[in-house]
């Protein structure tokens, strides 16, 4: 899964994603982005590791994708929001200090978002306009007919203001616009980057909404204290008076925007966190792990973490009624435990 990383040019974007990955900017990267993973704490991993001692543990990971500074004019802002086209969430960084506005950023980014869809579905209404004045069998013309209508109807929302998440599209209308992969459709967040010494964050966080929610991070600050040894940073936060931000927090919320969830899998070879979209099957979470135990399989034994906590091992939780057997539609809930049962 992407993270697409966005903000206007002095938002402090770059050092955002440095703080989430790890990964200074590159300089030499500023006009094409950068990309680098963000690995996903989570406890329920580490207990399952402290009962089954396995040899390796690999927690979950997202994948970042830090776009070029994106122009206040919007004039090219379109090629530069290309690349997290792929993203399953974008986030856009805002600054709050020396007189910006983030709010005005963020019905900006708003903006932006529909000119690049507008801008891809113009051209795809134009080669298909192109392609039925040639003579073409009846059925491909119905079919490219029925893309026209339902990309113009996209088209004529977004120019009145209305992003394709606001649309009321039927399933088949969805799978002509899916192919595009618009930005206007994406879940979203945002991160204000506030001044180091703000002492109201609550007045940007209260603009978040069901759909956006809104953190507020003094994120240069915030790169700073990551630096330091624990005991130090405790002190100086301490002397200071500040309360930091929990970086895994942000973190699993990132992981909230973009509909996604962790099972795990384990073993005395590896204890594993595996990313799937919320909602998902027992089939794809196999899948997820590798195609041949979805090819093949049979059923997934299934149990939660604090289920093994509390009798203390897999043995004693097959006693106790608590492993199930569940078929490939079973709908696998965040922190559940799976082993894959599959034929070769």
């Amino acid at each position: 899964m992407k993270i697409g990383l966005a903000g206007y040019q002095g938002s402090g974007k770059s050092t955002f994603f440095e703080w989430l990955t790890g990964v200074p900017a590159d300089p030499a990267k500023v006009h094409a982005g950068q990309n680098a993973m963000a690995t996903i704490p989570d406890p329920r991993l580490e207990q399952l590791a402290a009962v089954y001692q396995p040899k390796k543990v690999t927690p979950g990971a997202m994948e970042v994708v830090d776009t070029p500074g994106l122009s206040r004019t919007h004039e090219g802002n379109a090629q530069r929001l290309a690349t997290i086209r792929e993203a399953g969430c974008l986030v856009l960084v805002a600054p709050a200090f020396d007189g910006s506005d983030p709010l005005a950023d963020l019905r900006s980014f708003d903006d932006d978002l529909m000119l690049a869809d507008m801008e891809i579905l113009a051209g795809r209404i134009g080669r298909i306009e192109e392609a039925v004045k040639k003579p073409i069998p009846r059925n491909e013309r119905e079919k490219l007919d029925h893309e026209r209508e339902t990309l113009k109807l996209v088209f004529d929302a977004l120019e009145s203001g209305k992003p394709l998440r606001e649309s009321h599209l039927n399933e088949e209308q969805r799978k002509v616009t899916r192919a595009f992969r618009l930005l206007s459709e994406k879940p979203r967040m945002a991160v204000v980057n506030t001044a180091d010494d703000e002492e109201h964050p609550e007045r940007f966080t209260a603009a978040a909404t069901d759909e956006v929610p809104v953190m507020a991070i003094p994120v240069g600050l915030e790169l700073e204290l990551a630096s330091m040894a624990p005991e130090d940073r405790a002190e100086f936060e301490e002397e200071m008076g500040l309360t930091g931000v929990d970086r895994d927090h942000v973190i699993h919320m990132l992981l909230d925007a973009s509909g996604q969830m962790l099972f795990f899998t384990v073993s005395e070879k590896e204890g594993r966190a595996w990313l799937l979209r919320r909602g998902a099957t027992a089939l794809e979470a196999a899948e997820c792990i590798h195609t041949d135990l979805a090819r093949g399989f049979i059923r997934a034994e299934v149990f939660t973490v604090p289920d093994l906590l509390r009798h203390g091992s897999e043995r004693d939780l097959k006693a106790a009624g608590l492993v199930r057997q569940e078929p490939k539609d079973y709908i696998v809930q965040d922190g559940e435990v799976l082993l894959i049962k599959f034929s070769v």
